[in-house]
């Protein structure tokens, strides 16, 4: 068994982790919540975009445009969003297992777009081909990041580099709970059933989709971009608690080995004071 001193150390420094953890908890707790808000504050536009253009592509229907229309499949390109840095209990590891089986499955040629240091660090030991990267885009993602990322996606899609685009990403459900999610991306799917409401658009359909459908993907991505960050953020959260409920375990357990430790020190010193009494006299 260890001595007092031993496991008086041992006690200092996961006291000193859990320090650490706590506070993290804390920091990711709050940084939670900004994302929350962000998240929240975004989804109105996002579904509100998407339910224009299924109303105007469903009234409109001889409207062409590149990004509707569908090719033979033969390259596709998954945009895997993961975070920066670790920490954040299996958020990126369950992620990166689901693409991992999607790859796995695919019959055409594969190639990625990483978001993400984490997911791109995984795959590329696998030497899967990357056709861009976009890394340290911070806690708190902007829109201009976000299109980014989309004009290079559009790009790849326009110039034959992909026929289907697929988003792989983290859906934020709760602070415990979070969701790998997969969407396609590109080529945008026309939505089937009859016709809802009628526009009446001026100057042209072509002209209106060539502006809202590049608008769809950059708002696409900014939302998996914040879905993604309330999601490491929670996982944080979530791991670090865990890490500090562990710590508290462990120091009762070293101060119960401590405290009997003490006890067989002082028993020993007891016998051997009796003893010596003892061949004394």
């Amino acid at each position: 068994m260890a001595g007092a001193q031993d496991i008086r150390r041992r006690i200092r420094s996961v006291s000193n982790m859990e320090q650490i953890t706590k506070a993290m908890k804390m920091v990711s707790a709050s940084k939670l919540r900004r994302a929350q808000t962000r998240l929240v504050a975004s989804r109105p536009y996002a579904r509100q975009l998407q339910a224009v253009l299924e109303r105007l592509a469903q009234s409109q229907g001889s409207v062409t445009h590149p990004l509707l229309k569908k090719r033979p499949v033969e390259k596709v390109v998954y945009v895997l969003v993961t975070s920066d840095r670790g920490l954040c209990g299996g958020y990126n590891a369950n992620l990166i297992r689901k693409t991992s089986g999607l790859i796995a499955e695919t019959q055409q040629e594969v190639k990625m777009v990483a978001v993400g240091r984490k997911g791109r660090d995984f795959f590329r030991r696998g030497k899967m081909e990357f056709l861009a990267e976009f890394i340290g885009l911070g806690d708190n993602p902007t829109y201009n990041q976000a299109k980014e990322i989309a004009q290079e996606v559009v790009r790849l899609y326009e110039q034959g580099e992909a026929d289907e685009v697929y988003l792989l990403y983290t859906e934020f459900v709760t602070a415990l709970t979070q969701r790998p999610t997969q969407i396609k991306l590109l080529p945008i799917e026309q939505p089937e059933g009859q016709p809802g409401k009628s526009y009446m658009v001026e100057p042209s359909p072509e002209e209106i989709l060539s502006t809202l459908l590049p608008k769809y993907i950059e708002t696409e991505i900014f939302w998996t971009i914040l879905e993604g960050k309330a999601s490491e953020q929670g996982a944080r959260m979530t791991a670090m608690s865990s890490a500090s409920d562990n710590a508290k375990e462990m120091i009762a357990k070293y101060t119960l080995a401590m405290n009997r430790a003490r006890q067989a020190a002082i028993t020993t010193e007891i016998s051997e004071i009796v003893s010596g009494a003892a061949a004394l006299e």
